[in-house]
């Protein structure tokens, strides 16, 4: 077998890769050297510049089908008639750390699944945890600050978390998650994700329900001790989801949604776009509506998991946002973000193109090609540079895009009598009922565990902040209180 010609970057030959050319034995290279120079030039741009939250992740593809229709519900083609299969890349990550993390921090997991539908992408980009820390996206730099490392020491500071978790109790739901037993998953096939916020279906009658993803592992929940944790190998998660999908133990999860009239949402007595809150599955029921498997790895971690662009935005026909004030916010910073780091065309990139024909006016910009990139066999005539470039134009009937009036979605209802103005979440409803509930439902065990994780960071606090969150603590349940003060006494 012959082997093939090693070439630079644009094609041509390389007659020696080991060595420079020099100006004798021992002198200096030449500006002739347009090979290596090449190489080190590339080499300096090998990377671009990490998430700032989710940055260390694991990707891997797979199969979402649906088990139960919801033509009823939505017009979203992949969820009408049982049996179907849409393709599906996810990616999972720990959230604060940087990609020099563990996997094994004690830190929510982001839970991202992009369907590659045939009416373009859609992704749910969720968490492991059904709740959030903020019921307003105003505060999520704040937020994210003081759990990164301190910027003096560029170590992890508790005191900081504590203290921004003082001053919000809105806060306190999701605190009890990532303090209990469930806070550090012992990998990614062992926990269940959530779309947390709350989205929108809607049908051929122009009728809009609100519901929530629910993903639950069909491998049972495992997790792991801080004591277990702090041995465990820091790319461990990475390594049990590569190896099982390798040797054919496919991993999978059971995809249910909670549905919820627009009628009851306006009279619920939880506001049902509050982040911090779970809908009680006694009043909405969990759905089960199909099943999610992941059966195949990628084969370049960089062009694959790391260029990945997810964003709650990423919508389709029969599927739409919610006046949830984070998801608002997020609409805007994720493919924000995407922009930054990847460029003005990452949606061209094989893992985040749609696979469906795309046709729209955008133009130009960093790495673009002359079409987006799919699967689809290219129609020439749409990409010569002599067709218009714009919306409305004399070719539409000759086939250019034009918008589908038929797939808007119904307008979405607001409060009556709304004013524009500033909205006080802070002092906001009961911050304190949910994780009361959560404490209260909680073994010996359990309880142990969460008061004692807790009370080992909030001990490293001031005074006043711990007196701030020992008060939230009691507004819960005044023994899930007694209890981290009693064990911060002897620390």
């Amino acid at each position: 077998m012959n082997n093939e010609t090693l070439t630079n970057a644009t094609g041509s030959p390389v007659a020696d890769d080991n060595n420079s050319i020099t100006v004798g034995k021992r002198g200096p290279l030449t500006f002739d050297n347009h090979y290596t120079f090449e190489k080190l030039a590339h080499f300096n741009r090998e990377r671009i510049p990490e998430r700032i939250v989710h940055a260390r992740g694991t990707g891997s593809y797979g199969t979402f089908t649906l088990t139960k229709s919801l033509k009823d519900k939505t017009i979203a083609n992949f969820l009408q008639t049982v049996g179907q299969e849409t393709e599906v890349f996810a990616r999972f990550s720990t959230v604060g750390g940087g990609q020099d993390s563990s996997d094994y921090a004690r830190d929510p997991r982001g839970f991202a699944l992009k369907f590659y539908t045939n009416e373009g992408n859609y992704d749910m980009v969720g968490n492991n945890t059904p709740v959030f820390f903020l019921r307003d996206a105003i505060k999520f730099p704040d937020f994210i600050h003081s759990q990164k490392k301190n910027p003096r020491t560029n170590i992890p500071d508790p005191a900081a978390m504590f203290e921004f978790w003082a001053n919000y109790p809105q806060s306190l739901h999701q605190i009890t998650i990532l303090m209990s037993d469930r806070g550090i998953p012992a990998n990614y096939r062992h926990m269940h994700g959530f779309s947390s916020h709350t989205f929108s279906f809607w049908n051929n009658n122009g009728e809009r329900v609100w519901f929530k993803w629910h993903f639950k592992t069909n491998q049972g929940i495992k997790t792991l001790t801080n004591e277990q944790a702090s041995t465990a190998c820091p790319f461990g998660a990475q390594e049990d989801l590569v190896n099982a999908i390798a040797q054919g133990d496919f991993p999978s999860w059971t995809a249910k949604v909670q549905i919820m009239t627009e009628t009851e949402a306006k009279n619920y007595y939880i506001n049902p776009f509050d982040l911090t809150k779970v809908w009680p599955h006694a009043d909405f029921p969990l759905i089960e509506v199909g099943q999610l498997e992941l059966n195949r790895n990628i084969d370049n971690y960089f062009a694959e998991t790391e260029q990945a662009c997810f964003s709650p935005g990423n919508l389709v026909p029969g599927i739409g946002a919610s006046p949830d004030k984070v998801l608002q916010a997020r609409l805007l910073s994720y493919p924000d973000a995407h922009r930054y780091r990847v460029g003005a065309n990452a949606n061209q990139l094989p893992v985040n193109a749609a696979k469906c024909p795309v046709n729209n006016y955008q133009r130009d910009g960093k790495m673009a090609g002359i079409c987006p990139i799919n699967t689809h066999p290219v129609d020439e005539d749409r990409i010569q540079t002599d067709k218009v470039n714009f919306y409305p134009n004399s070719q539409i009937n000759e086939g250019a895009p034009a918008p589908e009036s038929t797939l808007a979605e119904p307008p979405m209802p607001i409060e009556e009598n709304a004013w524009v103005n500033y909205f006080d979440t802070a002092k906001a409803n009961n911050y304190y009922e949910q994780a009361g509930d959560l404490f209260r439902l909680m073994d010996e065990s359990q309880k142990i565990q969460l008061t004692t994780t807790i009370a080992e960071g909030l001990s490293q606090a001031t005074m006043e902040v711990q007196t701030k969150m020992l008060e939230q603590f009691n507004n819960a349940d005044s023994d899930y209180a007694h209890r981290i003060k009693d064990i911060m006494k002897d620390l």
